[in-house]
């Protein structure tokens, strides 16, 4: 018969052999405890993690993203600085961007004239801080009546199907086959009126089939997972689950594409003021300061380069915004 192993106290384990060996035959249930209560006493992890921590939803995990993102810091930064001086503009001009001499037409920098006068001998300084009311106006304005009527034919669309659903998929070919700036000219050169709302509605127009596509897909993906469908099983109305369950995780493309599409909307408007069926005097513009400045580009340029670097510049913001926000709530390119 093979000859049995010797017996190894449990001292010669170490500490828990020790430990286990002083207490007895309850040593490996204390032991197992006093490991559990030193378990709970370790530091918590990161944000989110720890034992007492609720996992962090999909916005405030998009809003901790986006608080180290240096592209949203400076975007939003450019952004807030165009809302104040649209709100305030004489926080920084004094001057009346309707105050023109023709004695000092296309002369340059000047002092307390840095960007010199135009071809009416108004200030360019001026004229390019109220211009930004007016083009963040039309923006924002624009984006907000496109998204609500997107968001609404579009979510309606993808939640009933069916005849609703092909309906309003033709109706939105239709308007895509329509040119934007064609559809423009057509419909905005029989317009008289001076004041932004006929460009606003004619942005609107045109702008929430694309809308609507964005927001029809998301709902049908939203409608299909499993919490809407135990609430539809547990007798949910259809206007519960499109509030409740289905509208606050379907929303995240729509604002993606919405402030994507601010930035648009705003070369648009200067593009259609250029082509002279936008916004007309004495409203102040970018694009109408553009295209007065155009036909004396070679002798005075200073009169287009601030102007066109001010659109550049809140296009180039809004597009940096938007690209921020889809990188924080896509959760595929996380």
């Amino acid at each position: 018969m093979p000859e049995p192993e010797p017996f190894e106290p449990l001292e010669s384990y170490g500490e828990e052999g020790r430990a286990i060996a002083s207490t007895g035959a309850g040593g490996a249930s204390d032991l197992a405890t006093a490991e559990a209560e030193t378990l709970e006493k370790m530091p918590e992890g990161p944000e989110g993690t720890g034992p007492d921590k609720k996992p962090r939803s999909l916005w405030s995990d998009a809003w901790h993203d986006l608080r180290r993102n240096p592209i949203f810091i400076i975007s939003g930064l450019v952004i807030l600085f165009l809302v104040i001086i649209s709100i305030w503009p004489q926080l920084i001009a004094s001057g009346d961007p309707l105050d023109c001499d023709l004695s000092k037409a296309q002369e340059g920098s000047q002092p307390g004239h840095p960007f010199g006068f135009n071809g009416q001998g108004c200030d360019v300084y001026t004229r390019t801080v109220y211009g930004a009311r007016t083009s963040v106006t039309v923006g924002v304005l624009a984006t907000l009546g496109v998204a609500i009527l997107g968001s609404i034919l579009g979510g309606l669309a993808g939640f009933f199907g069916g005849a609703w659903d092909g309906v309003l998929s033709r109706i939105t070919d239709v308007f895509f086959a329509i040119p934007v700036v064609l559809g423009g000219l057509v419909l905005l050169s029989v317009v008289t009126s001076s004041t932004v709302w006929p460009v606003i509605g004619f942005m609107v127009l045109l702008g929430w089939p694309q809308l609507s596509r964005i927001a029809r897909g998301s709902v049908i993906t939203a409608k299909q997972n499993d919490y809407v469908q135990a609430a539809r099983a547990l007798g949910a109305s259809n206007s519960r689950m499109m509030l409740r369950h289905i509208a606050p995780n379907a929303v995240a493309p729509v604002i993606v594409v919405a402030t994507i599409a601010l930035g648009t909307y705003i070369s648009l408007e200067a593009t259609l003021s250029y082509l002279g069926v936008g916004l007309k005097p004495p409203t102040v513009s970018w694009g109408i300061d553009i295209s007065s400045a155009s036909q004396y580009i070679r002798n005075a340029p200073h009169m287009l380069l601030w102007p066109a670097g001010a659109l550049a510049i809140t296009v180039l913001a809004f597009i940096m915004l938007g690209d921020a926000v889809r990188d924080a709530l896509d959760p595929k390119l996380r």
